[in-house]
């Protein structure tokens, strides 16, 4: 749902008015963890996510995935986009804070010598791109999360695309040239 399990509980409190004890806190989040992992493995990869990563490797243009979620759920949905680099991860478990701070993004930019102004978060929900402007990076928008684009847009998107695959086919807009030594 594009929502930690933090976030998971501040927004069940907010729609209901209903404040959980720490207990009921602990058990949502280990309900909303179990609910994953029951449904892993009907998770198939977006259209163009393999494509759009082995472009961007072979282009020599660094990349990493950064969520919310927990390492062990996060390393089985990357099998499903096989590619030859070594993967950087960053989890929640690596930051302090989860989205919509700026944590995950800064330490990824952090892992790949890179400065956060100069790299583009692809992201398909709100907090995402909350998240990709704090941090000051160009956040990119896919409508793969369950939300519009004009919410994506509002939330920070510079484009919005409706997959990995729009994304490739519109890789130029991003500044991203692939074949292009700079």
């Amino acid at each position: 749902v594009g929502m930690s399990g933090g976030l998971v509980v501040s927004s069940f409190q907010q729609e209901t008015g209903r404040i959980l004890s720490k207990q009921e806190i602990a058990k949502v989040q280990e309900l909303h963890g179990k609910c994953f992992l029951k449904r892993l493995n009907e998770v198939k990869a977006l259209p163009g996510s393999c494509e759009l990563l082995q472009t961007l490797t072979k282009a020599g243009v660094s990349w990493a995935i950064a969520t919310s979620g927990n390492r062990g759920p996060a390393e089985k949905l990357l099998k499903l986009i096989p590619v030859e680099q070594d993967t950087i991860l960053i989890t929640h478990a690596e930051v302090q804070h989860a989205k919509p701070d700026p944590d995950l993004f800064l330490a990824a930019a952090d892992k790949l010598s890179a400065n956060i102004e100069n790299c583009v978060v692809v992201g398909d929900s709100i907090w995402d791109l909350l998240a990709a402007q704090r941090a000051r990076a160009l956040g990119v928008g896919l409508l793969s999360g369950g939300y519009g684009e004009d919410e994506l847009t509002r939330a920070g998107a510079y484009r919005v695309y409706r997959d990995p695959a729009d994304l490739l086919a519109h890789l130029y807009e991003t500044g991203v040239r692939p074949g292009h030594s700079e």
